[in-house]
């Protein structure tokens, strides 16, 4: 069966509703799905596309949203959280580094609790040194390896990757080159996978 690629990005508020639910749902769908952390900024930049930055009404309507699908999915949620999120690259930078290394999903996991849990800035050092801490790395080594000539253009890679794919925003999932994006198409793309269509 092929696999989903979950492209996502730390900084993205709705990739928290994925990210908390993704382990369950694998299991419970006996589904195989890549982590791919990328730099969604860059993405929006290129796009000229603030989706939040300056509109009440709309960042009104996202936290909302998230409270009542994170109500649906039994995820608890202190909102709204601090946002936007400063060193996006850098938590994205660390969360691609542990992709390789194995610790990659668990970090991602810890820093959006201390961001959508604990009010944790998850771009601060705070959060990331924290979240670090509790996937078992030594924050000073991790750190200094996220910020790496290799990293940081091995994140901008992925992000191109993910620009040339048609991926546009977090979070997405992408199979057999078909783009689903948004939380709630994570079902869809199952479908997808399985027979090729949506059900």
């Amino acid at each position: 069966m092929p696999e989903i690629d979950f492209w996502f990005s730390i900084g993205s508020t709705y990739s928290f509703l994925t990210i908390k639910r993704l382990d369950d749902w694998s299991a419970e769908h006996d589904a195989t799905v890549n982590w791919r952390p990328f730099n969604v900024r860059t993405v929006m930049s290129e796009q000229q596309n603030i989706p939040f930055a300056g509109k009440p009404i709309k960042s009104a309507y996202m936290w909302r949203d998230i409270e009542r699908r994170a109500a649906k999915y039994h995820i608890h949620a202190n909102l709204p959280a601090p946002y936007p999120i400063s060193d996006l690259a850098l938590a994205n930078q660390v969360a691609l580094l542990g992709m390789t290394e194995g610790w990659g999903k668990t970090y991602t996991q810890s820093l959006y609790a201390l961001w959508f849990e604990d009010g944790i800035e998850a771009g601060s050092e705070t959060a990331i040194t924290e979240a670090l801490h509790r996937c078992q790395q030594d924050p000073r080594l991790a750190l200094a390896r996220a910020r790496s000539p290799d990293i940081v253009q091995s994140l901008e890679n992925e992000t191109n990757t993910a620009i040339q794919l048609g991926v546009f925003g977090a979070p997405s999932f992408v199979v057999r080159g078909e783009v689903f994006w948004g939380d709630d198409r994570l079902d869809d793309a199952l479908s997808w996978v399985r027979v090729g269509h949506v059900v």
